[in-house]
């Protein structure tokens, strides 16, 4: 587990910069205003699938984390798979952090 990581995504949702939930995310990236989506490892394929056409159109940038829904879900306070990064600086450092593991 990538405590980092994780510690980070529950500075950046206390800081009010994530969308949270495929509802949430998909809005966020279609309105371009995220410049990252976060899937969880263990995220159901179907809505890997829609998110990711999401920001595709909306030029946000994917990645699979090193975590699961249940790490996630203690890190930042609320279970969920799916997380838009809506600040330049934490998307950068999360990708880092998360090429790490």
């Amino acid at each position: 587990m990538n405590h980092r990581l994780l510690s980070l995504l529950g500075i950046a949702r206390r800081a009010g910069k994530l969308s949270l939930g495929s509802d949430a995310v998909r809005k966020a990236a279609l309105g371009g205003r995220c410049p990252l989506i976060l899937f969880a490892s263990d995220l159901s394929p179907h809505t890997v699938r829609t998110v990711g056409e999401a920001a595709a159109k909306g030029n946000a940038e994917t990645a699979v984390l090193h975590v699961n829904m249940e790490e996630i879900g203690c890190a930042i306070g609320k279970r969920t798979g799916v997380l838009a990064v809506n600040d330049i600086g934490f998307a950068k450092k999360l990708l880092a952090l998360n090429a790490e593991e």
